[in-house]
């Protein structure tokens, strides 16, 4: 399993190829969850790429399956303030971890800013709902920790049920399939164009850098 931490990360070469962000407000085919949103409008933004590559995917999932999108874009200062509230709750929680074992258990649920996927408009939350918009079951919520869930989030977690097992393949398939790539610890959180997608499928540098 290869974390937010790893230094290979951060070593992937940063490029730009300059893709708009697109409001997914504007794009009806997508359910879109207000639970993330701000008053900017951040969380309902992504790159046309990504944007695209969803709608394809949704086009693939079973009858009566829709995704549901819960954010996108997430600008740095909110990156920031998830990831030191978090490295906080850990640090208070494991009075005995090194400062080493609180940064690394804490990149298994928030991204360091440095190489957040979220902050390049290249990643995105979210699950799988029926066609009038109810959440199926998926084994936890999304946005569960590893502390809270006893590492449930993970998208191979084998201590799940066998409906939420089968909707996390349905969507690690769709959403393969049209190139994102996803972060182990987080069942919900799928990428593009960033570093972590750029290390995972040996792209020589990113196409989108941080907004």
């Amino acid at each position: 399993m290869i974390l937010l931490s790893d230094p290979r990360v951060a070593a992937v070469t940063g490029a730009d190829d300059g893709e708009e962000l697109v409001d997914l407000r504007e794009l009806p085919e997508l359910r879109l969850d207000a639970r993330a949103a701000d008053p900017a409008g951040a969380y309902a933004r992504l790159r046309q790429g990504v944007a695209d590559r969803l709608l394809a995917a949704q086009r693939s999932l079973p009858a009566g399956l829709r995704l549901l999108v819960i954010e996108g874009y997430r600008p740095y200062r909110a990156q920031l303030d998830i990831f030191t509230g978090y490295q906080e709750v850990l640090r208070r929680s494991h009075p005995d971890w090194s400062p080493q074992r609180v940064y690394r258990e804490t990149t298994k649920f928030v991204a360091p800013v440095e190489v957040a996927p979220h902050s390049t408009g290249g990643a995105v939350d979210l699950t799988l709902c029926t066609d009038d918009g109810v959440e199926v079951e998926m084994g936890t919520a999304v946005d569960a920790t590893p502390e809270a869930s006893r590492n449930a989030c993970y998208t191979a977690a084998p201590s799940i049920g066998a409906a939420a097992r089968r909707h996390r393949r349905i969507l690690v398939d769709a959403l393969s399939e049209v190139g994102l790539v996803n972060y182990p610890t987080e069942w919900w959180h799928w990428s593009y164009g960033d570093r972590y997608w750029a290390l995972l499928t040996g792209a020589p540098h990113t196409r989108y850098g941080p907004i």
